[in-house]
C-alpha cells in the first residue's frame, strides 16, 4: 500500500497499483453497479497505459508548441497548460497564480466559476494565511493534495480566505503544485474537482510536469523580453551614434563654415529626440540670434535680449539644461515670455541645453513639442552631445579663421623677408660688381691714356717725318715707297686713336655704371620713364648707325600713373630690353635683304590696381625655344663676338625681380616676334642704395 495526504494534509493509506488495477478490471467486466469483478487482461492494461502515456506526451508537445509560438506573451501558454491539466487530470477548473513578494497574483484561470472569476479580477493580488494549501505548497516546495476541502483545517477553522473560496467555487478535491525556478517558488498551479475524488500519483506527476513547462515559458519570456529590450536599447544607441557620427563627419568636412554643421544638428536632434522642431541660438553680445532651425513651427528670425523670462535665456544665464513639461501650466509661470510665444505657436513641452565653451555660454539648442510629453533622460543626454558638437564646430571655424589669418600674415612676412633678402643680395652683387668694374676701369684708364696720347703724338711725328723726307733728295721709287709707308703708318695710328677713344668711352661708362648709389627710391611716372627710355635708345642707335630706322608704337595707360621705384635702375632695365628689340628687328630686316619689311617696336603700359604692367614687343627674329630658357643667365648672349656681353638681360631681371619685387616674362615665336611683360608693384620697400 502507498500513502497519500488526507484532507487535513496528514498522510493516509491508499490502495496500491495492483489493487487499483483489480478494481478497474472489475468495473470493466461488471459494469456500473455490478458486484462482479473481472480482472483486466495484461494486453488491455498495456494498451490503456500506452494511451495514457501518448495523451500526456501529446499534451506536453502541444504546450511546448504554444511556448515556442508565443515567446513574448505568457497568457496563451498559461491557458493551454490549465486546459490540458484540467482535461487530462479530470478536474473541473484550474487556477495559475504567480508568486511575487509574498503575494499571489492571478496569471490565468480556466473554466472557473463566474463568481470566483469576478472576485479575483476585483482583487488580483492576495496574501493567503500560511495554513492554506497554496501557501503550504510555496513554503514546502512540494505538491499539496487535498482530498476533501471541507475537511481542510483552514476551512474548518473558518479562515476568511478559505471560506470565501469555498463559497464562490465549492471545491472538494484539489491539488496544488509549486512552480520552481532554481528550487525557488515563482508560482503555483491548482486544479479543482467539485466532488471528493482524489487525484492519482500520475496526475500529480503530470501536473508537476506542466508546472515545469510553465517555468520554462516564464524564463523564455523573460529572456525574450530582455533580448528585445537590449536590442531596442542597442538600436537606439546605434541610431544616436549614427546621428552623432554624421555630425562629426560634417564638422570634419566643413572647417570654414559652421552653417552646415548647425543645420545637421537641428535636423538630427529634431528627428532622434522626436521633437516638433529644433533651433540653435547663438550669443551675440547681450542678445541671442538665429543660428539654424528645422521643423514646421514658424520661427521669427530676430535678435532678442537675453533674460530669465525665457527658457532659452534662463538656460544661457544659468548654464544648465532647462526642461519644462508644460509651459502653459503653472510650471510656465517662471517663463512669461516663452509662455506668450507658446500660445501663438501652440507649443507645450520645451527642452533647452546651453552651448558651453570654457565654462561660458555661447548659445543654446532648443527642442519643442506641441503635446505635453516629457523628453527622456537619453534624449536630454543626446541633446547635450549635440550641444558639445556645435561648440566644437564653432570653435573649429574660429580657430581655422585665426590660423588662416596668421598664416596669411606669416606668408606675407616671409614674402617680404625673401624680397628684402633678394634685394639685399642684389644690392651686394651690384655693389661688388660696381667695385670690380671701377677697379678694372681705373687700371685700364692709365695705360689707355698712354696709348691714346702716344698714338696722337706718333701721328704728328709721321707728319713731321713726311715733311723732312720731302726736303731730302731721293729717287722717285724710294720717295714713293716711303710716302706709301708713311701714309699707311698714319692711317694705322688714326685707327689706334679712334679705337682708343672708343675704349676710353667704354671705361668712362664703366665708371659711370659703378658710381656709388642707384639714385633715390621715390615715386615716378612709369609712362614718362618708359617714354624717356624709348627716346634715349632710339637716338643712341641713330648716333651709332646713321642708317638705323624703326617704327615706334606707344600705348600708355593714363591710369598707370605713379609707382615707387629706383628710376635710374628701371630706366637701365628698359634701355636693355628696348636695345635688344632694336637689334632683333634690324637683324631680321638685314636677313631679309632689305626688302619691304618694316621693323616695329611697341611699348605699352596698363593699370592693374596694386601693380602696373609694361609690355615691350618687337617684330624681330624671335628667340629659339632652346635659348629662351637661358636668356636671363649671366654672360649668356646670342650676339656675335664683340657685340654683346650677356649681362644686359641678367641685370634687367635682377633689377625688376630682386630689387623691385616685380615679375618679368617673355613670350616669343622664332622669326615673328618677342614680347617682354613686366609687372611692377605700385609700392615696394626700398633696398640699400647701390
Amino acid at each position: 500500500m502507498t500513502r497519500r495526504p488526507k484532507a487535513s494534509g496528514v498522510l493516509v493509506k491508499t490502495p496500491n497499483r495492483k489493487m487499483r488495477k483489480r478494481r478497474s478490471a472489475a468495473k470493466a467486466v461488471g459494469g456500473r453497479g455490478s458486484s462482479a469483478v473481472s480482472p483486466e487482461t495484461p494486453l488491455a492494461l498495456l494498451a490503456r497505459e500506452r494511451d495514457e502515456a501518448l495523451e500526456r506526451l501529446s499534451a506536453a508537445s502541444e504546450i511546448l508548441k504554444v511556448i515556442s509560438s508565443s515567446p513574448e506573451d505568457l497568457k496563451p501558454v498559461f491557458d493551454a497548460i490549465l486546459e490540458k491539466a484540467t482535461s487530462i487530470c479530470e478536474a473541473n477548473f484550474g487556477i495559475l497564480n504567480l508568486f511575487e513578494d509574498g503575494a499571489f497574483r492571478i496569471g490565468a484561470m480556466h473554466n472557473a466559476p463566474q463568481a470566483y472569476i469576478e472576485a479575483r479580477l476585483r482583487e488580483p493580488l492576495q496574501r493567503p494565511s500560511p495554513r492554506r494549501p497554496i501557501a503550504r505548497a510555496v513554503a514546502t516546495k512540494q505538491p499539496i493534495h487535498v482530498i476533501d476541502y471541507a475537511e481542510e483545517p483552514s476551512y474548518k477553522e473558518r479562515d476568511p480566505g478559505a471560506v470565501r473560496l469555498f463559497e464562490l467555487s465549492r471545491p472538494r478535491s484539489l491539488v496544488v503544485v509549486p512552480m520552481l525556478k532554481s528550487n525557488e517558488p515563482i508560482g503555483v498551479i491548482t486544479i479543482y474537482r467539485l466532488e471528493v475524488k482524489p487525484f492519482t500519483d500520475k496526475q500529480i506527476a503530470l501536473l508537476q510536469n506542466f508546472a515545469a513547462q510553465a517555468v520554462i515559458a516564464i524564463e523564455n519570456t523573460r529572456l525574450f523580453n530582455e533580448v528585445q529590450a537590449k536590442t531596442r536599447e542597442l538600436s537606439e544607441a546605434l541610431t544616436y551614434q549614427t546621428g552623432s557620427s554624421n555630425i562629426l563627419r560634417i564638422i570634419a568636412s566643413s572647417p570654414t563654415d559652421v552653417g552646415p554643421v548647425l543645420r545637421a544638428i537641428v535636423e538630427n536632434a529634431c528627428e532622434l529626440c522626436d521633437a516638433k522642431d529644433a533651433l540653435v541660438l547663438l550669443k551675440d553680445g547681450d542678445k541671442l540670434r538665429h543660428g539654424a532651425h528645422y521643423g514646421p513651427i514658424p520661427y521669427v528670425l530676430e535678435k532678442w535680449t537675453i533674460n530669465r523670462n525665457r527658457v532659452t535665456g534662463r538656460s544661457v544665464i544659468d548654464k544648465v539644461p532647462i526642461h519644462v513639461l508644460d509651459v502653459l501650466s503653472a510650471e510656465g509661470d517662471e517663463f512669461p515670455d516663452t509662455r506668450e510665444r507658446a500660445r501663438r505657436t501652440d507649443t507645450r513641452t520645451y527642452l533647452c541645453v546651453p552651448l558651453l565653451r570654457e565654462g561660458e555660454s555661447i548659445g543654446a539648442i532648443v527642442l519643442r513639442r506641441t503635446e505635453v510629453h516629457p523628453f527622456s533622460d537619453k534624449q536630454i543626454a543626446l541633446l547635450q552631445t549635440f550641444a558639445d558638437q556645435a561648440v566644437i564646430a564653432i570653435g573649429n571655424v574660429r580657430l581655422f579663421e585665426e590660423v588662416q589669418a596668421r598664416t596669411r600674415e606669416l606668408s606675407q612676412s616671409l614674402d617680404d623677408l625673401r624680397a628684402a633678402q633678394d634685394r639685399l643680395i642684389q644690392t651686394e652683387k651690384l655693389a661688388s660688381l660696381g667695385q670690380l668694374t671701377a677697379g678694372i676701369a681705373h687700371e685700364i684708364k692709365n695705360p689707355l691714356n698712354f696709348v691714346n696720347n702716344f698714338s696722337a703724338l706718333s701721328a704728328e711725328l709721321v707728319g713731321e717725318m713726311s715733311d723732312v723726307l720731302a726736303k731730302t733728295s731721293l729717287d722717285v721709287a724710294t720717295r714713293e715707297e716711303l710716302g706709301e709707308l708713311a701714309q699707311m703708318l698714319k692711317s694705322n695710328l688714326e685707327k689706334v686713336v679712334q679705337h682708343g677713344k672708343r675704349a676710353d668711352s667704354i671705361v668712362k661708362n664703366m665708371l659711370l655704371h659703378s658710381r656709388e648709389g642707384s639714385g633715390e627710391h621715390r615715386s615716378a611716372d612709369i609712362n614718362a620713364l618708359l617714354d624717356e627710355s624709348l627716346n634715349l635708345a632710339y637716338h643712341g642707335a641713330r648716333a651709332e648707325k646713321s642708317d638705323f630706322n624703326i617704327t615706334l608704337q606707344k600705348d600708355f595707360d593714363t591710369k598707370a600713373g605713379m609707382i615707387e621705384v629706383f628710376p635710374q635702375e628701371i630706366t637701365r632695365a628698359f634701355l636693355n630690353l628696348i636695345s635688344n628689340g632694336f637689334y632683333a628687328a634690324t637683324k631680321r630686316k638685314s636677313e631679309n635683304g632689305g626688302s619691304d619689311f618694316d621693323p616695329v617696336l611697341s611699348a605699352a603700359t596698363k593699370d592693374l590696381g596694386n601693380t602696373v604692367e609694361i609690355r615691350i614687343r618687337d617684330n624681330g627674329t624671335g628667340i629659339p625655344p632652346e635659348v629662351k630658357e637661358r636668356i636671363f643667365n649671366p654672360f649668356f648672349t646670342t650676339k656675335p663676338a664683340g657685340e654683346g656681353t650677356g649681362l644686359g638681360l641678367s641685370m634687367s631681371h635682377d633689377i625688376i625681380v630682386k630689387q623691385h619685387g616685380g615679375r618679368i616674362d617673355v613670350e616669343t615665336e622664332p622669326g615673328q616676334f618677342t614680347e617682354f611683360t613686366i609687372v611692377l608693384p605700385r609700392t615696394s620697400k626700398p633696398s640699400k642704395k647701390i
